[in-house]
């Protein structure tokens, strides 16, 4: 009953966990939704009385970006429910797609933008500063760095990306607004407009993040190679359990941020008894899950000869043969039987190869020629995890 015990605590502390982040996250954007209302009704107001265009459409990004908010906490909400038959991997990358929603809406906001900055350009209005009017622009820059830095802490502490996204944003903005009220305090000294010329280059900058962050979150929902860092504490956690020698294969899937599954496989001594590899598994699916968090759905076992000298002598000559290529990364899984004649090993090509599979059978080949006698076998092996 330990064990079954030792399950349900750590499933209580994941949702306890979960849940302190869904709630940080939902309080953060109420934040922020607070704070861009607030500063685009007082902007929405002063660009209307100065004839401002700058300001009248930093006000309208300001909108947007409550509008993000309210997104990401519809989507915290929707990627915070249990997994069941239809979706048994979780709801997870929904924050993903509230990410790209978000992109979508900051680039919407920076065309429109720039399409009336086109149009003032074409026909200029002359605006009408004041001294409330540059304390109002001036105020809104201060709470925009102040908004900005918070909101993007957090969403960095909790791993999420809706949050960054929203915070990289809001600091955008207090440039924006910065470079409004420079254009006030020239137009107040020399008597020059550039407003529409400025809401031009805003609205370019605006379209320019809103690239950048689409681009980033399309990324990875496509999928992108997990952090070294990640793969280093896996392989660490794999490599401490007594009885394994080597770890290699690790295949890792993103089902959300702080979700990951994947499979590994472990290199054991030929020696061991069925009873032994099972135990064995179980201790490495705890370990890794008990330091990193990641739920191993697999793993796979590699049989290390260690009884025949001659074998060891052999797998050597072939790793020696093999790594002589510069872009051939890892050679594992050996095994050979002098009985039957046969090897087996697996080989990792790395992506900087341009012809992978022509470097695989070119290794191949010269490993067969080395051991004539033997019917030598290979799989190629993708670059999962290795950097």
């Amino acid at each position: 009953m330990k064990n079954l015990n030792e399950a349900a605590v750590m499933t209580e502390q994941e949702q306890t966990t979960a849940q302190s982040r869904d709630r940080t996250i939902v309080r953060t954007s109420m934040v922020g939704i607070g704070a861009n209302l607030l500063l685009a009704g007082f902007k929405a107001v002063v660009g209307a009385i100065s004839g401002s265009i700058a300001i009248v459409l930093d006000a309208v990004n300001n909108l947007s970006d409550a509008a993000s908010s309210v997104i990401t906490i519809a989507g915290t909400k929707l990627a915070a429910r249990h997994p069941d038959k239809k979706h048994p991997w979780g709801y997870g990358r929904i924050e993903y797609l509230t990410a790209m929603v978000i992109s979508l809406i900051v680039l919407y906001a920076g065309v429109t933008s720039l399409v009336e900055s086109v149009k003032k350009i074409l026909a200029p209005q002359t605006p009408d500063y004041s001294m409330p009017t540059l304390i109002i622009v001036g105020a809104a820059v201060v709470v925009k760095i102040v908004l900005g830095r918070y909101v993007k802490g957090v969403g960095e502490k909790v791993n999420s990306d809706s949050l960054i996204n929203s915070g990289t944003d809001a600091m955008m903005d207090s440039v924006i607004s910065a470079a409004t009220l420079g254009a006030a305090i020239l137009y107040l000294l020399i008597g020059v407009s550039l407003e529409a010329f400025l809401a031009g280059v805003i609205s370019i900058v605006i379209i320019k993040s809103g690239i950048e962050m689409l681009g980033g979150t399309l990324s990875e929902i496509l999928g992108e190679r997990v952090s070294p860092q990640k793969v280093s504490e896996v392989m660490e956690a794999v490599s401490e359990c007594p009885g394994v020698i080597g770890a290699y294969d690790l295949v890792l899937h993103d089902y959300g941020p702080d979700s990951t599954n994947g499979s590994v496989h472990i290199e054991i001594a030929d020696t061991h008894t069925a009873h032994e590899i099972d135990a064995l598994i179980h201790d490495v699916t705890a370990r890794v899950y008990q330091k990193t968090g990641v739920i191993l759905t697999a793993v796979s076992i590699y049989a290390m000869n260690t009884r025949e000298p001659e074998i060891v002598s052999m797998r050597k000559q072939v790793c020696d043969i093999v790594m002589a290529h510069k872009n051939i990364i890892q050679v594992h899984g050996f095994y050979a039987d002098p009985e039957k004649k046969s090897m087996h090993f697996d080989m990792v090509v790395s992506f900087d190869e341009e012809d992978r599979l022509a470097l695989f059978r070119k290794a191949l080949e010269e490993v067969r020629t080395g051991f004539p006698d033997y019917d030598v076998t290979a799989s190629l092996d993708t670059d999962y995890s290795l950097t």
